[in-house]
């Protein structure tokens, strides 16, 4: 199984192609918004921060979650049923990193499903899907 990595931060230059690729992707009926996200440290001279699920072993967004709708994957990470989820927001509350994101037309999370579509997009190698015997990360 593969997931989605950040490779090289320091080579990001804040195009945002990964957000929109996810966007297009999954905008209309899907995610409902782009589930990777990338915020300025202070321009190009600071840096970005690409802020997308790391795919945690122990998720804290799966252990908040009264209902059980973050089912975790064997490698790590969450998926969500959707059907499960009641809108509370503990998971959004719980993520360390601030990756999950809210679609606010469902009022349910949205979370990086490790598709590896917007790292099609990335012109500068800065994002990738990566079978975990190969994740050797800057980050």
């Amino acid at each position: 199984m593969a997931l989605l990595r950040v490779i090289d931060p320091e080579r990001c230059v804040g195009c945002q192609l990964c957000m929109f690729a996810c966007h297009r992707r999954f905008g209309e009926g899907g995610l409902g918004k782009a589930t990777i996200f990338v915020r300025s440290r202070g321009g190009v001279s600071r840096g970005f921060a690409i802020i997308v699920c790391r795919a945690c072993k122990e998720p804290p967004c799966a252990a908040v979650c009264p209902t059980d709708a973050l089912k975790i994957r064997k490698k790590g990470g969450v998926i969500l049923q959707s059907h499960k989820c009641i809108g509370c927001g503990n998971c959004k509350d719980a993520c360390t990193i601030g990756a999950v994101f809210w679609n606010d037309d469902a009022n349910k999370p949205a979370i990086c499903i490790h598709c590896g579509y917007c790292a099609q997009y990335c012109p500068h190698g800065v994002i990738a899907l990566v079978k975990e015997e190969k994740i050797n990360v800057k980050s």
